[in-house]
């Protein structure tokens, strides 16, 4: 049976892909149907300020895993090839590639001191077939997204289709996982990813009796707005008959993966481990279904943006009788926090945390009265768009050009009026710009630093043994060298030209 002991808690991480936090009953949506993360939410702790350290799907996972920000893990997008060699020879994924290599993961740490740890579901972090940073047990969608049915899994090493859903399917994998615990009584770290609620959301993607769930309904939880004017063309969106065919399909995801949720906190409770099982669950990044006009993430937009429904995620964190149940937290959090909260809340200790940006806030789940109470700020990144976020203010730079932003969110929460440009905010312009810079100057690696590179949101391509290039590139970018052989600044100023004019 396994970990009985509480100085060596079990931890089930349950992480989403695409889910705003707005995207739950228990932070206030009163359309979409949940129970299962409300359970969670009820017996712990909801986080109401929690961000991601990149609003897209890898650099962010890459995050939660190593404690590092992507100017310091180098995946500053989604990782378009890398992960699996493909069995198409015309595929453009034509190779494996470990981007994580040598970085140490929390998982890294738990395995070391004798946790079995296990992974079914997205892991999008390149070198899908193989298992690593400390998993034993890796029953691993391979790819970054796709159809719900007749997906890839890989099983012990071998890739299989399976026609059934997929969130199903990926589910079922974590409960195999924690029947295998029965015959052991070390403790267990799950990590269960699901690809929902990532698009399609298309009528025959999600089975009738998620959809069902919603039919008749306005989505009033979702702005009905014109399209934001850097919306890209790329993202699946619509209006009318079309905005509601896509949001059903987006809420019957998360009803999918809820009933999931259910079915996972059960087996904790049959194996009688609950009360001593840290559950812990998140999404990869924010996501606008229609926010702000905008359909898609931070590369919803070109230039990509860092509106608080693109970088807030939904977290949640329960063990019944060691966390206060149905507590709101407020302070300001990050998905870089995650490594240190973890191995502190376990006991356990990595040096590498000394050179990383997070804290822990485990003081805070054990109820410390005297636990630092906030972030000053947190930061996020994107490539060449950068953001420090305060609770009253946030400020956005893009690097080279801009344009900037500058929002008071006291005042104006929904962020629709930009005040970069007013000159009584000049002072603050300056000093947030300059914090900004300073937390940024002291964690980034500079051969991974992102605001040097042209990241477009449209995938990261490495072409390590490819033409013999051996350097990462960023899609298009190569298409953009001016005289002098500088292919960022012209690529920037290029795609921000034919975006601008409306040529893109």
């Amino acid at each position: 049976m396994p970990s009985h002991d509480p100085e060596r808690p079990n931890i089930l991480f349950v992480l989403t892909d695409d889910q705003g936090a707005w995207a739950m009953g228990c932070a206030g949506n009163t359309e979409i149907r949940t129970p299962n993360l409300d359970r969670i939410a009820a017996t712990g702790v909801r986080c109401d300020n929690f961000f991601c350290a990149s609003p897209v799907c890898s650099p962010a996972r890459a995050s939660i895993l190593t404690g590092r920000i992507p100017s310091q893990h180098g995946i500053h997008d989604w990782l378009r090839t890398g992960n699996y060699v493909s069995p198409n020879p015309a595929a453009e994924d034509q190779h494996a590639i470990e981007y994580l290599r040598g970085m140490r993961a929390y998982t890294d740490v738990l395995a070391e001191n004798g946790y079995s740890c296990g992974i079914s579901g997205k892991w999008h972090l390149g070198d899908s077939a193989r298992p690593q940073k400390g998993f034993t047990y890796w029953h691993v969608f391979p790819w970054g997204g796709g159809n719900y049915h007749n997906a890839d899994i890989l099983r012990n090493g071998v890739l299989e289709n399976d026609p059934r859903y997929l969130t199903d399917v990926i589910t079922e994998g974590g409960l195999n996982f924690l029947d295998a615990q029965a015959a052991t009584d070390a403790p267990f770290y799950l990590s269960v990813h699901y690809t929902a609620p990532h698009s399609p959301w298309e009528r025959g993607q999600h089975p009738e009796e998620l959809t069902a769930l919603y039919a008749g309904l306005s989505f009033a939880t979702c702005p009905d707005v014109p399209l934001h004017p850097w919306q890209i063309n790329s993202a699946p969106r619509g209006e009318g008959d079309k905005r509601i065919e896509l949001l059903t399909g987006y809420y019957a995801a998360i009803s999918g993966l809820d009933r999931g949720v259910g079915q996972l906190l059960d087996k904790l409770e049959q194996m009688g481990v609950r009360d001593n099982t840290l559950v812990i669950f998140t999404s990869d990044n924010g996501m606008n279904m229609g926010h702000h006009g905008i359909w898609g993430k931070g590369n919803g937009t070109f230039p990509l943006n860092m509106y608080d429904s693109s970088v807030k995620v939904p977290m949640l964190l329960s063990q019944p009788g060691r966390i206060a149940q149905g507590a709101v937290e407020t302070r300001l959090l990050s998905h870089y926090d995650i490594l240190p909260t973890l191995l502190d809340y376990v006991g356990l200790e990595c040096a590498e945390t000394v050179a990383l940006p997070g804290r822990s806030f485990a003081p805070m789940l054990r109820g410390d009265a005297t636990a630092e109470r906030d972030h000053v700020v947190v930061c996020d990144e994107y490539g060449p768009v950068r953001m420090i976020r305060a609770r009253d203010w946030k400020y956005v730079h893009r690097y080279p050009y801009g344009p900037h932003e500058l929002y008071d969110l006291v005042n104006d929460p929904g962020e629709e009026h930009n005040l970069v440009d007013d000159t009584a905010q000049l002072t603050r312009v300056v000093e947030m710009r300059g914090r900004l810079a300073a937390w940024f100057a002291q964690y980034v690696d500079p051969a991974l630093d992102g605001s040097k590179e042209p990241v477009s949101g449209k995938g990261q391509i490495d072409l390590a043994g490819l033409a013999g290039e051996g350097r990462t590139a960023f899609t298009d970018d190569w298409w953009y060298i001016d005289a002098s052989g500088n292919r960022r600044a012209a690529y920037i100023a290029q795609r921000q030209a034919r975006y601008f004019t409306g040529k893109e």
